[in-house]
């Protein structure tokens, strides 16, 4: 899944009722086509915590912005936040590229 399908994701995309799906579908953005994913037991009980943790509604965003003016979490926003992962697990995060004219 493209980090702009996982920003966009709803609460409701994910759960039916107070339960996580084991399963969800859900429509990619740059091909317009539905794409199916797993979702694991451990990460369906850290999702439903979150929900729980952050008061979410059936219509609200699952990953909510940093910015008051954003209404998700933007793809640069994720991407700090897995380039530190990256480093907080002492791996060497793969460098950017620099275009050239």
């Amino acid at each position: 899944m493209r980090a702009c399908d996982l920003m966009k994701l709803r609460v409701s995309d994910v759960s039916h009722g107070s339960q996580i799906a084991s399963r969800a579908m859900v429509m990619q953005q740059k091909t317009g086509r539905p794409v199916q994913f797993e979702i694991t037991a451990m990460t369906r009980e850290a999702v439903q915590a979150w929900i729980q943790k952050a008061d979410l509604s059936p219509s609200d965003f699952l990953f909510t912005s940093l910015v008051t003016d954003s209404p998700h979490l933007s793809t640069r926003q994720y991407a700090r936040i897995v380039h530190r992962w990256v480093e907080d697990a002492g791996c060497e995060p793969k460098p950017r590229l620099t275009l050239r004219s």
